[in-house]
Order: structure tokens, then C-alpha cells, then sequence
């Protein structure tokens, strides 16, 4: 009787190329789904985002929440849209851990809750997203979900405004006549420690 024999260097060539193979077919399914999409067939769209979202391509994951959420293609559905946006957000994807933050701001596919919307909001402000920048600037200026606190608004308003947010600059100014001297040095030193990731 004769065994399969495979060497660690054999098996670890199998086990790759099964995962390229398997990325190759992900990425193919959403380039698919892009084309779709562009063309107007949300529905084909859809259908190549899920196969390609389930292998676990965070740019797939992404696309199909907002269809989910915007119900092209799809009926709405805004828990799929929040188990969609999550799993691209969990692998690093920062205009969805934005869009995480947006969903449990409103409570939407999921339960309101300020302090989670206020974390993914900073995940994606400190990878320089500047909508998320201002939403951290915000939250902090109205106290929402937070305690009110100047100098961290100011602070992320002025990455925003580094990073050309079309309203951050109106706000700043506006926190800027509230604040004190001192708390615009510190919220200027904060800001330099944002910068540089501290």
C-alpha cells in the first residue's frame, strides 16, 4: 500500500498557492462587482461583492455594506450593513471603520452607542481621514457622548482642516473665540502629539 508523502517545504507550497488561488477568485468576483456597479446592475453587483466579501476581501466587505445600507441591488438591510461594514473595518479598512463609527452614532444595524462611534471615529481620524477628524472635533465640542472638552475639539478640527475638510475651519474659529490662551497652546501642542501618532 502506498501513503502520500508531503514534505513541511511541499505542504506550505500547497497551502499557498491555495490561498492565492482563493485570493485570485476573490479579487476576480469583485473587479466583477465593480464593473457592475459602475455600469448601473447593482444587482450583479451584489451577487459578485457576496461571493467575494465571504473569502474575505476587506475591499468586497466594504462594497456590499453599502449596498446593504443604500439598498441598491439589495433590500436595505442595515444589520448586514453594519456585519459588512465591521468586517472590513476589523481588517483595517478606514472609510469603514468611519462608517462603523456613523452606524453606531445613529444606531443603525446595531445599538446607539457614542463612546464605540467616538473609538472608530479616531481609528479612522488617525489614519488621516478628515470627515472622521471632524466628527472626533465635534463630539468633543458638544459634548456629545463625551465630556465637553475644547482643546481635544480643537485639537482634531485642525487635523481636519490639515487634511482640507470643507466645514472644519468655520468650527474651529468658532471654538477658538471660547477658548482661552492657555487651552490654545495646549490644544496646539495636542494637536503636534496627534500629528506624529502620540
Amino acid at each position: 500500500m502506498k501513503a502520500f508523502y508531503f514534505s513541511t517545504g511541499s505542504l506550505r507550497c500547497l497551502v499557498v498557492t491555495l490561498l492565492i488561488l482563493s485570493v485570485s477568485r476573490a479579487w476576480g468576483d469583485y473587479e466583477a462587482g465593480l464593473q457592475a456597479a459602475q455600469n448601473g446592475d447593482f444587482e450583479t453587483a451584489f451577487r459578485e461583492f457576496s461571493v467575494a466579501a465571504e473569502e474575505g476581501l476587506m475591499m468586497a466587505q466594504f462594497n456590499l455594506a453599502i449596498l446593504y445600507f443604500s439598498g441598491r441591488g439589495i433590500e436595505q438591510d442595515y444589520q448586514q450593513a453594519y456585519r459588512w461594514t465591521k468586517a472590513a473595518a476589523d481588517q483595517g479598512h478606514t472609510q469603514a471603520q468611519f462608517n462603523l463609527g456613523a452606524l453606531y452614532y445613529e444606531g443603525q444595524g446595531t445599538r446607539r452607542d457614542r463612546e464605540l462611534a467616538l473609538q472608530f471615529y479616531i481609528l479612522a481620524g488617525n489614519a488621516d481621514y478628515a470627515p472622521a477628524q471632524y466628527n472626533v472635533g465635534e463630539m468633543y465640542y458638544l459634548g456629545d457622548g463625551v465630556d465637553k472638552d475644547l482643546v481635544r475639539a480643537h485639537a482634531w478640527l485642525s487635523r481636519a482642516v490639515e487634511n482640507q475638510h470643507e466645514t472644519a475651519a468655520g468650527l474651529l474659529e468658532q471654538i477658538e473665540n471660547d477658548m482661552s490662551e492657555a487651552q490654545l497652546s495646549e490644544a496646539r501642542r495636542m494637536f503636534a502629539r496627534l500629528k506624529i501618532g502620540l
